[in-house]
């Protein structure tokens, strides 16, 4: 038996950067023929009544409280035993209180195996005082706020998220964390990674933050042991430029599992559109498929 004669259950994580978007560029044609078993989006960017169904699938979602800003959502083939948001469940890691109503988390215990799987979109964030430059920015300079607002996040989640991993193991379930982490961990996620250095998602304390959580005992970058220490592969392009052409662009959409699933990963793809006019968002579709049981 091959590797891709394992029996085995796939996992997708895309950033659709607004469902209703994505469904004009062609979001359901792609669901329909990738088919993955267990679907995490992120930047829903709409309100309840206008996710719409997902046919074959149960939708859980969290749109958040914002107007056409955040949302996430996960869909799996069965109805999950269980779905928690910060919304219903609020974090019990102080400081993410602030983040709360605002769409950004999303767990399910999945029904048909011993799993649990949670999206998450983190604030994209900007960049400290030190390194804002008046004219070199696409936004206006603040000071760091938008800085100093995401480190908040990434700290206090880490601890929710170590709490979380924990409580899965407990119940006899692996944790999969899936989702738009707004932070390329090393240097083969980066297309030009030098001057990323000094870019928002690339920043030392950032790539620190992400290799905190990580652990042979904790929590698996799938993607990065798949395929390796070697560049690529990326998940992210801006829309201006040729830089989707040039493949040049980011990997900050992330499978970070426990090590006991991480093992069982069997293959990653990035479905990267053809053309940029085929594009279904500025992100494409992180999937990864893993063993059976």
């Amino acid at each position: 038996m091959t590797r891709s004669d394992v029996p085995a259950f796939s996992v997708a994580s895309f950033n659709v950067n607004g469902i209703r978007a994505a469904r004009r560029r062609g979001f359901d044609t792609w669901l329909a023929e990738r088919a993955p078993d267990v679907v995490a989006l992120q930047e829903l960017r709409c309100g309840a009544d206008d996710v719409g169904g997902f046919p074959g699938y149960h939708a859980a979602c969290d749109v958040g409280s914002i107007p056409g800003r955040n949302g996430v959502a996960v869909l799996t083939r069965t109805a999950p035993a269980a779905v928690r948001s910060w919304d219903v469940c609020p974090p019990v890691a102080r400081g993410l209180g602030a983040f709360a109503h605002e769409g950004r988390y999303l767990e399910v215990d999945l029904a048909d195996r011993p799993l649990t799987v949670a999206c998450l979109y983190l604030p994209k964030g900007g960049l400290p005082a030190e390194l804002q430059r008046p004219g070199a920015m696409r936004e206006q300079p603040d000071g760091g706020a938008k800085y100093a607002r995401k480190r908040v996040f990434r700290t206090a989640f880490a601890r929710e998220l170590e709490r979380n991993r924990r409580a899965a193991l407990r119940a006899g379930r692996q944790f999969l964390l899936v989702g738009d982490l707004n932070v390329a961990h090393t240097e083969h996620d980066v297309t030009n990674w030098r001057p990323a250095r000094k870019m928002d998602g690339f920043l030392p304390e950032e790539r620190e933050w992400f290799s905190s959580i990580l652990g042979s005992r904790r929590l698996v970058d799938v993607v990065r042991r798949l395929h390796g220490d070697r560049p690529g592969p990326l998940t992210w392009w801006s829309w201006a430029g040729a830089s989707f052409v040039k493949d040049v662009g980011w990997r900050v959409d992330h499978q970070l599992a426990t090590p006991d699933l991480a093992r069982r990963a069997l293959s990653v793809t990035v479905d990267k559109e053809p053309s940029p006019q085929e594009r279904l968002s500025d992100h494409a579709p992180l999937v990864v498929r893993y063993a059976e049981t």
